[in-house]
């Protein structure tokens, strides 16, 4: 397996330094740290074999190059764990705490698992400590919020490495001894001034070098900053960046000071952009996000993210697309200097045009898969160039890698509570884009996430419209993950809402699912009872096509339970409705099924005939597959009635449809086509 990083919202990026000539410094610090790979711990002094993976915690705060640290151990030991490397980052850059369950989620996609949508913490936990249990992985877990969450995460296997980079100690976790990290040598300090500066500036003035160094206590984010200063002023001395630090007095930390002068020296356009990048979504900025907050052109943002990386305020993120990480160490900067200096009005103003500009985004983003559709090709062609796509392949690779920072944006629109209607409008396009490229059982565990979110505005707003259609779809969700119990409320909840908000639609769905849940626990009276209601709903409403179709559940609960008679009686109904419809395929369908049903009941003879019937209907439907499915059906009424030959002819017809080696039709799995529906939350997109 290669290297795999994980962020908080699971996309695969990496952004840390790893190449070896770009790490300074720290050799002590590596030594211990390699040195506790090796040595015993508690369980192997007592004589037991280690129940766990052995944690190695580098411990510092924000700017003392602690991930630098941990990566560069990760690059050093990575050949002792074949099995590859996972990262996860465990608190946002403002310093939340992301969830296990979805810090859980994101590695078990890293790790091509199985994710149930909607599955519960401990569940997703243990999945992973299952899918951990017989590989050897070294696991770097990034900027960890304290000892649950890591502890939460720990293989329960001693062939794994888990190394948590955090602000302070893992109290709870046992047998964890952290590296502590001050600043850098002088030696190292200096040479990553020189990496920015050249050597000539440093080496001309040595002392007024070390000063500088001191004044940022070897910080390296501080010295970084401090390079990138004097890298932009090639005229200034060492000396003058080091006594304006000092004239800054002792207010703050060292990296707050040099961090001001790097603000104060850019001009004001710059300045404000960099401000309001406190507000990109999971600390991740592209050039369409920056654009959007300062209200400039895509190419003007750009260069100025550039420059930015040039100063060190910015790291570029190693993406296919241009993509930048904002510093965890200056996210709170940065806050500060937007809480300062922006009026709360300007900042939900720049919140509102990023919003607009990702819904824009995901519009073209999933008109582009709609090739045979001239209104989304014109809907398409409306939109400025900078919005619109090269290729589906390039939207779907741009959806790909803005996965992280499109799911964060949602619930942090969610969480504002004041732009409820773009959040509204951003979860339904990002739901459709999602399915458009990925399709709706690879995107479920997103989906899910989103739902939940629709469903929180719903509630807050009294939209029981959308509430209806939201709990539905989660729904859904669980009842194609098992969880039968939990979708039964959902649609109960779900009929509520359906019938405060008087939607026929909503409410006719919700009792069919209501009696679907039913089926799938085995309650077959109540089942057909709650699809007898939603039939009654669609014969008042002259919905033939669904009428016909509710005939065919109701009849399929009576065979469950062994109501034959009536079973027939609902499949007639059925193949009446589809005939009356004209819907061919649907009624070759209806008789199959009817043949069936006269099977399980001891009528073979009638089931014969039937099912010639549905023969013939399935080829003016034009439907190979479902006259071959028939043609064994029909050979094995044949071979019940004695007739071994004439099953034979059957057996061959149906070979010669499918072809030599084709999978046996029986087999295929019949599907709900409602098992999850994927709805709109809002009409007017």
């Amino acid at each position: 397996m290669t290297d795999q990083a994980v962020d908080a919202g699971g996309v695969q990026v990496s952004g840390h330094p790893d190449a070896e000539d770009r790490f300074l410094g720290r050799t002590r610090e590596l030594k211990e740290l390699r040195a506790d790979i090796e040595r015993a711990g508690l369980d192997t002094i007592s004589g037991r074999k280690a129940p766990r993976a052995r944690v190695l915690l580098v411990a510092g705060r924000p700017g003392s190059g602690r991930t630098a640290l941990a990566e560069e151990l990760v690059r050093q030991v990575a050949d002792r764990y074949p099995d590859g490397v996972l990262r996860a980052r465990l608190s946002d850059p403002d310093g939340t705490p992301v969830p296990v369950e979805r810090i859980a989620r994101d590695l078990l996609a890293a790790l091509d698992r199985p994710i149930p949508p909607g599955a519960a913490e401990d569940d997703l936990t243990a999945a992973l400590r299952d899918a951990l249990a017989d590989r050897s992985m070294l696991l770097l877990l990034d900027d960890a919020d304290g000892a649950e969450q890591v502890d939460a995460l720990l293989p329960d296997n001693p062939d794994c490495l888990l190394v948590a980079v955090s602000a302070g100690p893992l109290t709870g976790i046992s047998d964890v001894r952290p590296c502590t990290l001050g600043g850098l040598d002088t030696k190292s300090a200096l040479e990553l001034l020189s990496r920015h500066t050249g050597s000539v500036r440093v080496t001309v003035d040595p002392r007024a070098a070390e000063g500088l160094a001191e004044a940022c206590q070897a910080q390296p984010a501080a010295l970084m900053l401090a390079g990138g200063w004097l890298a932009a002023r090639p005229q200034s001395a060492v000396a003058d960046l080091a006594k304006q630090l000092r004239a800054e007095g002792d207010e703050g930390t060292p990296l707050a000071r040099v961090f001001r002068l790097a603000y104060t020296a850019l001009p004001a356009p710059a300045a404000r952009i960099l401000r309001l990048l406190a507000l990109a979504p999971a600390g991740y900025v592209d050039p369409h996000t920056a654009s959007a907050l300062a209200g400039c052109s895509v190419s003007g943002a750009r260069t100025t993210l550039d420059d930015f990386v040039a100063l060190g305020l910015l790291r570029t993120v190693d993406s296919p697309l241009p993509q930048y990480e904002v510093p965890g160490c200056l996210h709170p900067l940065l806050k500060a200097l937007t809480e300062a200096q922006d009026r709360p009005a300007e900042v939900q103003l720049a919140r509102a045009r990023m919003l607009e500009r990702t819904v824009r985004l995901l519009q073209s983003c999933r008109a582009i898969t709609e090739t045979d559709n001239p209104e989304a090709r014109e809907r398409l062609q409306g939109l400025p160039r900078s919005l619109r796509f090269p290729s589906p392949r390039a939207a779907e690779e741009w959806l790909l890698v803005r996965r992280p920072a499109l799911l964060a944006a949602a619930r942090l629109a969610v969480a504002d509570g004041e732009l409820d209607t773009l959040a509204r409008r951003l979860m339904s396009q990002l739901v459709r884009a999602m399915v458009a490229h990925f399709g709706t059982q690879a995107a479920a565990p997103d989906l899910y996430g989103i739902h939940r979110l629709v469903l929180d505005v719903a509630e807050r707003r009294g939209l029981h419209r959308e509430k209806a259609a939201a709990l539905l779809n989660l729904g859904d969700l669980d009842a194609r993950t098992g969880r039968t119990a939990e979708a039964l409320a959902r649609y109960r909840a779900a009929l509520d809402a359906g019938r405060e908000a008087d939607d026929p639609y909503a409410t006719g769905r919700a009792m069919e699912s209501v009696g679907g849940a039913h089926l799938e626990l085995g309650d077959f009276d109540r089942a057909a009872d709650w699809f007898g209601r939603a039939l009654a709903r669609r014969l008042a409403r002259d919905e033939r096509a669904d009428a016909a179709r509710l005939y065919g559940r109701i009849a399929a609960a009576h065979t469950y339970a062994g109501r034959y008679g009536e079973a027939l009686r609902q499949w007639r109904a059925a193949v009446a409705g589809y005939r009356r419809c004209g819907d061919v395929g649907a009624q070759a369908r209806a008789l199959s099924e009817l043949a069936r049903v006269q099977e399980y009941a001891g009528r073979p003879a009638e089931s014969l005939r039937t099912c010639q019937e549905a023969v013939e209907w399935a080829r003016r439907a034009d439907d190979v597959r479902l006259q071959a499915a028939l043609h064994l059906r029909l050979a094995d009424t044949l071979d019940h009635l004695g007739d071994p030959t004439a099953a034979a002819i059957h057996r061959g017809m149906a070979g010669r449809m499918l072809g030599e080696g084709a999978p046996d039709p029986r087999s295929a799995p019949e599907q709900d086509p409602n098992a999850c529906e994927i709805r709109s939350t809002s009409p007017e997109d």
